[in-house]
């Protein structure tokens, strides 16, 4: 189906408004009631509980190298040595261990699995004749996968503090480094860690929406997303690119540790979020007009 029949097709129909098609409502009910949305927020939920059992039976945790501090500042951090030492310490270290992969995951697949799997199903072209406006689908897809994405990195932290408060009890947020954060404080810093790894993944995101926009398959779309992330943190452990590494989202993943510190620092963070925001806006530009001008069969 071309792009000028649908437009001939809207001007004829009487009473018709595009804003009223595809409803964020809808679509996001029929995601929410795919299997693979479920799956997913049962892996998210049941990690803290995988750990807090991990921390049980294998002591005190700790004894790794932890991550890179991200480009604000180039600090070590070693979260798994205060993992248990409270409830606010234990879902900053539930984040931690997956930001760098698995909340990768549910971002690739939410955002590479709209426009696919309806071309997949041979569902894409009767949406686009009920009819709705291609940059209609679009929009209401991007929005509710984000949508999703966005869920899945807030319900990691909030089942972590809830495990974390039964098994750790709640207080302050003790760092590596020494010193701690109040506990007043603890909640507004790890909403602005969640911030921040959102913005981030929205590299991911913009990856796996356009290449769902050029792909058949659900499958193809989730997996080259997550492969090219994976060469950018690749290609950010080859420190002969020197500086040319602040130019790769992955260079800035962990800028959020910079919000764990008495003192806070936004420089990385603005950098890292910059980059990320730039690259997507690009990656989501061109899945709008590659899709405008898609002949769609399937």
């Amino acid at each position: 189906m071309s792009s000028t029949t649908e437009v001939q097709a809207l001007a004829e129909a009487p009473g018709y408004h595009a804003r009223r098609t595809l409803p964020l409502r809808v679509e996001a009910m029929r995601q929410l009631r795919r299997r693979r949305t479920l799956l997913m927020g049962g892996v998210l939920a049941a990690l803290p509980f995988i750990l807090i059992i991990a921390f049980a039976i294998g002591g005190t945790p700790g004894g790794g190298d932890g991550g890179d501090g991200g480009g604000g500042g180039g600090s070590r951090i070693n979260l798994m040595d205060v993992a248990t030492e409270s409830a606010a310490n234990f879902a900053a270290t539930c984040l931690f261990v997956s930001a760098g992969f698995l909340l990768v995951v549910p971002v690739a697949l939410f955002c590479g699995d709209t426009v696919a799997s309806e071309a997949s199903w041979s569902s894409l072209r009767y949406l686009l004749a009920a009819p709705v406006p291609r940059a209609r689908l679009l929009w209401s897809k991007l929005v509710v996968a984000l949508g999703f994405s966005l869920a899945a990195m807030v319900l990691l932290p909030v089942v972590a503090l809830a495990a974390g408060a039964a098994a750790y009890g709640w207080g302050p947020l003790e760092l590596p480094t020494g010193g701690a954060l109040a506990a007043s404080d603890t909640v507004p810093r790890l909403a602005l860690v969640v911030a921040f790894i959102f913005l981030s993944q929205l590299v991911t995101a913009g990856l796996a929406f356009w290449l769902s926009t050029k792909t058949d398959a659900p499958l193809g779309a989730v997996g080259g997303a997550v492969g090219l992330t994976i060469v950018g943190n690749v290609l950010d452990a080859v420190t002969a690119l020197g500086t040319w590494r602040e130019f790769l989202p992955a260079h800035w993943q962990f800028a959020w540790a910079d919000a764990l510190q008495p003192d806070l620092e936004w420089g990385g963070m603005l950098k890292g979020a910059a980059v990320s925001v730039t690259y997507a806006l690009i990656l989501f530009a061109l899945a709008f007009r590659g899709f405008s001008r898609k002949d769609i069969v399937s």
